[in-house]
């Protein structure tokens, strides 16, 4: 019958840049299945759960651009909301196909029947359903500029029979990405912030993700300011290396008491390309200048003097002609001298190991940051897995790290390794929580089929250790947090991935070594300790007065051992703290 509408859709993922899609075909899906196998041009990926298709999809957008994912009608695209909602929190590009029920059929709530509009409204930034042949090229085309112009998801539901029908050829533009262009403020407005820098000494540059491809612009602006250079979480693996003469930390729930002092002790804090939702951290009462490539973000976070739209290198760049050099030293070393306090702090884990399955986590990630590649990808899952990358996970040459930091779900690190994996030829390493893994455990599967070289590090603490952390600040006794796990490394066998198991620290690092080595997927299985926690940098008095309030009932209730081992096993995390 000639092309048909699912044809037509693969030849214009084709032409915006996709090259794979992550998907489980079925029922009003199979028309483009057809497609894409017809035409050899696009991977396809079968996974075992939607959720993953997206996450998978969302990491290939992160690292290459733009991702593809699709589900079939009603369960198989309502399965892909949660990754969905983390690309597109992320600001990761993804193409979303929700295949539908027949068209004819809408309205009458038929089989699998749902409605996309109002489905995918607060995960993307288009959606639309294509009810005939003629409306689907011009719809396509919209959906993929608005994915990558306002970066970003765009979902398309594409019924059975309209992906079956004859394509319409429509002219439409083959330009789907947006010209590049220099973006920064007006010279008026740079000569305000340059008055801003010039006046004042004490000056602190807060980085966050958008920062990405201006690490070496944000370095001589320190320099020419002699400021110190705080980061994010998404920003930090482009900051925190042994190399950066200005690094002071992270600053946030998962940060350093030097990034909290920094940010807050400057005269002008400087923000570059964060949009951290934290507003606690953020100073109440010194000057804030925020660059920003999104304009509705100035100014939502904190209370900024001078906001400033603009791409962060092309901002920084012409900014720094009319900057004075500044030459006192005084506030950058002293917030350094803090880093060093915080960094010295946190090195009692890397010496004190911890015991028989109750291996200091932290020791654990510091080793990963060792072990793995300078240019590996490094995905972590949400919770206290969070936490030791924060802390332990360092720059290298062009290493990559990543996790669900905005949208911060659980299960996300296994699901973005495959995405990670499949589109990219780094070292892939994923440090999952027990939690987490359990989630999507059916997904090694997907690295069994595809053999995907991919290093998985278990934190298994037998515990939901974020609630039980959250909790315990709020006063409450930790209950229901506690898991009884399978053996992961076994399963892990079962699926073809060299499995792993560690009990006690001695064997942590040549384990560790081995499975670094293993040619192909490997799960190390590690048996932390499930009493590890961190509390933020700059507690509130509630925080504080719960996390007491919790270790006191459990002294009342004769649980003594267990609060000396919290004590004990957070001696640094104390340090601190105070």
């Amino acid at each position: 019958m000639g092309k048909t509408v699912a044809d037509q859709l693969v030849d214009m993922l084709l032409q915006a840049g996709v090259k794979r899609v992550y998907a489980i075909t079925g029922d009003s899906l199979n028309p483009v299945n057809a497609a894409i196998r017809s035409s050899g041009k696009l991977e396809w990926i079968h996974v075992r759960h939607e959720e993953v298709a997206a996450y998978a999809a969302s990491m290939d957008a992160e690292l290459n651009g733009i991702g593809c994912c699709m589900g079939s009608s009603g369960p198989g695209h309502v399965h892909l909301i949660n990754g969905l909602y983390d690309a597109n929190r992320s600001g990761n590009p993804v193409i979303a196909i929700a295949s539908t029920c027949p068209s004819h059929k809408f309205a009458q709530d038929y089989f699998q029947e749902t409605n996309p509009y109002y489905l995918f409204q607060d995960c993307s930034k288009f959606v639309a359903v294509a009810n005939t042949a003629q409306q689907f090229p011009h719809m396509m085309q919209s959906a993929i500029q608005t994915a990558i112009s306002q970066k970003g998801v765009s979902v398309v539901g594409l019924p059975g029979d309209v992906a079956s029908a004859k394509a319409v050829e429509i002219p439409t533009s083959e330009i789907t990405y947006p010209p590049s262009a220099v973006y920064r403020p007006s010279d008026s407005q740079l000569q305000q912030a340059a008055a801003l820098l010039n006046h004042y000494k004490n000056i602190t540059l807060y980085c966050g993700h958008g920062c990405q491809h201006a690490v070496e612009e944000v370095k001589m602006l320190a320099a020419k300011l002699q400021a110190p250079i705080c980061y994010t979480f998404r920003g930090k693996i482009f900051f925190d290396s042994d190399d950066n003469e200005y690094r002071a930390g992270l600053n946030g729930q998962l940060g350093y008491q030097s990034g909290y002092d920094a940010c807050n002790k400057a005269e002008v804090l400087v923000m570059l390309g964060c949009d951290f939702p934290y507003a606690e951290f953020l100073p109440t009462d010194n000057k804030i200048i925020q660059v920003d490539i999104e304009p509705a973000r100035l100014g939502r976070r904190a209370k900024v003097d001078l906001g400033l739209a603009g791409d962060v290198g092309d901002t920084v760049r012409a900014l720094l002609p009319l900057l004075d050099q500044h030459t006192d030293r005084t506030f950058l070393d002293s917030m350094q001298q803090a880093f060093r306090k915080s960094e010295a702090n946190f090195a009692h884990y890397i010496e004190n190991k911890g015991s028989e399955d109750h291996i200091q986590p932290e020791y654990v990630a510091h080793l990963v940051s060792e072990l793995a590649a300078d240019d590996a990808v490094i995905t972590v899952d949400t919770g206290m897995t969070s936490v030791w990358a924060a802390r332990f996970i360092k720059r290298k040459k062009n290493r990559y790290l990543t996790g669900s930091f905005n949208h911060g779900s659980m299960a996300n690190a296994m699901p973005m390794a495959i995405g990670a994996s499949v589109s990219s030829r780094r070292q892939v390493v994923a440090l999952c929580g027990d939690g987490g893994l359990s989630m999507l455990l059916g997904d090694l599967a997907t690295i069994m089929q595809y053999k995907l070289p991919i290093k998985i590090i278990l934190f298994n603490n037998r515990a939901l250790g974020m609630v039980k952390l959250e909790m315990q600040v709020s006063g409450l006794v930790d209950w229901q947090t506690d898991m009884v796990n399978p053996p992961f490394d076994k399963i892990a066998d079962l699926m073809d991935i060299k499995g792993f198991a560690v009990h006690k620290t001695a064997e942590v690092e040549a384990v560790m070594r081995q499975a670094f080595a293993h040619d192909g997927p490997a799960l190390v299985n590690i048996y932390t300790n499930s009493d590890a926690l961190s509390l933020p940098p700059h507690p509130s008095l509630a925080q504080m007065r719960g996390f007491m309030t919790s270790m006191t009932k459990k002294l009342y209730a004769g649980e003594v051992a267990d609060v000396v081992d919290t004590a004990k096993s957070n001696l640094g995390h104390l340090k601190e703290l105070f």
